[in-house]
């Protein structure tokens, strides 16, 4: 990641320029790439066994000391403290604020690395700032070896306490050509929302493979071996070419050690989710934000843990007879295919973008897009050469209604979207389900159409609810007496 060598940072009095609390695999990942990057850290874990194993592996002569007892931890800490909790989100975090708060001093800061939801940090931005404490909620994206070499973080809470640990987290972030990959996101709750929806994006962009994934196999007859050289060529492209395309290659390619088979036709098909996918549909609904894509995602996961249900309506409810696929030519990057992926995924992400303007609308976020975007293009798990061009689209126009209405990305449609519609009319077809992609292109025709006909729906509202209707040549609202 390039990180340029620092010496160790710590006061006259030798006490620890950061602390950790929780030595789960991202914690010891974040605890050492702090240390590599010159800041010497004071860890603490509930059970002190792990903190010995710790110190004596992979923390072995470096600059992190352990505490036994959590005011061992605060005292080794200089001031003001900066204290990452790397704990599970939910009532573990108020737990431990709880318990930690009588031993801090003004100006301290408590930082929250973990997936929580936006509104508990907003609360605790809240309740902690009023206590002359600095709270930070901060989204960190890339994995266990992002949060080893440098991941994306998204850190949200007052501005005074951004500034409080800036120079660690940007030495800490990736790095790309414009800059390290973490900004000061915006007050209260806002890092962790950014996080959230960058959740749903990603489970929008995995569905959307999955689903190439079974189009190849089930529509082309391709081994995993075809499909990872198609992931390949995919990977080439600006429109593809990213962190996902890039595993989902490796995953096809994989070989089980004991039989050689494909090692992903060996595992179960029932996936998990940890609730920030949740969280973005139902933010999407409260703010009245349509992300069919990503909800098509987090539906397909409800739907794949069914197993036991599947595997007897299989039996039971038939599927049609064979019928030709158009997906293109495997030598080429299957070219429908690889179109109809462009589409759902740009749909995934003008979903995503649509969502966070809402939510800086609503809470005073005063978003930066363009710096979003910025910070995701290195370290996190949707980091991708598309996202290039949607900082270019919200650098020159801030107040972009909809991703899919920037020249750029206009122009990706129009040229595309026979490829889309032609896999899902064979998808369909051949009985396939293919959630995201279907979405992406009901939501791409949805957007461009003029009108929908939700203007019957107004009238049935109206016939049997009074709810009365506007109209397209009066001012003005309306009611009609629809029976008798």
């Amino acid at each position: 990641m390039g990180h340029k060598l620092v010496s160790i940072q710590t006061n006259s009095m030798g006490k620890a320029h950061f602390g950790l609390i929780g030595l789960g695999v991202m914690g010891e990942n974040l605890v050492l790439n702090a240390e590599r990057n010159g800041f010497s850290s004071v860890v603490y874990n509930r059970t002190y066994a792990k903190t010995e194993e710790f110190l004596q592996g992979r923390g072995a002569g470096k600059a992190i000391v352990g505490a036994q007892t959590l005011p061992e931890f605060v005292a080794a800490l200089e001031r003001p403290r900066r204290i990452l909790m790397m704990v599970k989100a939910g009532q573990p975090v108020d737990d431990l604020i709880a318990t930690l708060a009588p031993m801090l001093e003004e100006g301290d800061l408590l930082i929250d690395g973990g997936n929580s939801l936006y509104t508990d940090t907003e609360r605790r931005v809240a309740e902690l700032e009023s206590r002359s404490f600095g709270f930070i909620g901060m989204g960190v994206s890339g994995g266990a070896k992002g949060a080893l070499e440098g991941p994306s973080m998204m850190p949200g809470g007052t501005r005074s306490a951004y500034d409080a640990i800036e120079s660690m987290v940007s030495r800490m972030a990736a790095q790309v050509v414009d800059g390290p990959c973490v900004t000061y996101i915006g007050p209260g709750g806002a890092g962790h929302f950014v996080k959230t929806v960058h959740n749903g994006i990603e489970y929008g962009i995995e569905q959307i493979l999955a689903e190439a994934y079974d189009l190849m196999k089930r529509g082309a007859g391709l081994n995993g071996d075809a499909m990872a050289d198609v992931l390949g060529i995919w990977n080439r492209t600006e429109e593809l070419s990213s962190f996902l395309v890039e595993i989902t290659e490796v995953c096809l390619r994989t070989k089980d050690p004991s039989s050689g088979a494909d090692l992903v036709e060996l595992i179960v098909d029932a996936a998990g989710q940890k609730g920030t996918g949740l969280w973005t549909v139902q933010s999407a609904l409260e703010m009245g934000v349509p992300v069919p894509t990503i909800y098509a995602a987090l539906n397909g996961r409800v739907l794949s843990s069914l197993k036991s249900e599947r595997v007897a309506a299989e039996a039971l409810l038939k599927s049609p007879s064979a019928s030709p696929f158009h997906l293109g030519d495997p030598s080429e990057g299957m070219p429908a295919l690889r179109d109809a992926c462009i589409l759902a995924a740009v749909a995934s992400y003008a979903q995503g973008m649509a969502l966070l303007q809402a939510a800086s609308r609503l809470h005073n976020y005063s978003l930066d897009f363009a710096a979003i975007a910025q910070i995701w293009k290195g370290g996190c798990i949707i980091r991708a050469r598309l996202l290039q061009r949607i900082q270019d689209a919200y650098g020159l126009q801030p107040e972009l209604p909809n991703l899919m209405v920037d020249p750029w990305f206009a122009d990706q449609i129009n040229r595309r979207l026979p490829g889309l519609r032609q896999v899902v009319a064979d998808a369909a077809l051949a009985g396939i389900p293919v959630p995201c992609l279907s979405s992406s292109l009901d939501y791409i025709d949805s957007y461009r159409s003029g009108r929908l006909p939700q203007n019957l729906i107004q009238a049935m509202r109206d016939c049997f609810g009074s709810h009365t209707y506007e109209r397209t040549d009066q001012a003005g609202s309306f009611h009609t007496e629809w029976l008798d």
